[in-house]
């Protein structure tokens, strides 16, 4: 019974923690245009556009 005096006030700091890195994250514009960054992930420069790979993948088995 005593840890819990210990553990609810550590939870509570924790998750004001997380809330304010999530409130920082936002302030920052880290979530202002997530199909960009989608897309950004597949394009390949060399190629010049989204998905147009000319390789051959080996068949995922």
């Amino acid at each position: 019974m005593d840890i819990l005096y210990l553990l609810i006030p550590l939870s509570v700091f924790a998750m004001f923690g997380v809330l304010g890195i999530f409130a920082w994250a936002l302030h920052a514009g880290q979530f202002d245009d997530l199909e960009r960054e989608g897309a950004r992930a597949l394009f390949d420069p060399e190629q010049g556009s989204i998905g147009t790979s000319t390789e051959k993948l080996p068949p995922c088995h």
